[in-house]
């Protein structure tokens, strides 16, 4: 399943014109594994900071593998903007990784990813989708919620034995 988001361009003055340019399409498609190296120094950038780098690009490599996990990428042009990581079992899937380069961010893509996802795991009779996010995460927390999913409960020490996690999650068949 293919999933363009068209946006208008829109002027942006600055020196910083060309890493902060509006979408004009952007692709949602399985990963390849040649995606790996890309969306691992992304986790380890955008998710993982200050915590360790669990998520190097052989186990990215062996999730966008498994066949029980989605790995799915958000490409714009020639650059991954962003990147999701979902493992299935047999009603219930856990989006392990979730995460668009800031300056892409707040323009939809994470939405769509989302809905991509959320699609997808309906298909597969999917009832539960659930993730974790830092307690700290408040934006992460917001986007969310505004989704659909809830709060579940407080992972004490969850990444890396020193801080905390939320979980989340939301039911797909109420």
């Amino acid at each position: 399943m293919t999933v363009v988001i068209a946006r208008a361009h829109l002027p942006i003055a600055g020196a910083q014109a060309y890493h902060r340019r509006m979408i004009d399409a952007c692709e949602i498609r399985l990963a390849r594994v040649a995606d790996a190296e890309r969306i691992a120094i992304m986790s380890r950038d955008f998710i993982e900071y200050g915590l360790g780098w669990a998520w190097d690009a052989p186990r990215v490599a062996r999730r966008i593998r498994d066949r029980n996990t989605n790995v799915v990428v958000v490409q714009s042009r020639h650059d991954i903007v962003g990147f999701a990581a979902m493992e299935y079992k047999d009603v219930e899937a856990h989006l392990l990784l979730f995460g668009v380069e800031p300056v892409y961010r707040n323009r939809g893509i994470g939405t769509s990813l989302l809905a991509w996802l959320e699609v997808t795991a309906r298909t597969a009779g999917i009832e539960l989708i659930f993730l974790e996010a830092r307690v700290s995460n408040a934006s992460a927390r917001a986007f969310y919620y505004a989704r659909g999913y809830r709060e579940l409960a407080i992972m004490r020490r969850y990444y890396a034995g020193r801080e905390d996690a939320i979980r989340i999650g939301k039911d797909l068949v109420s």
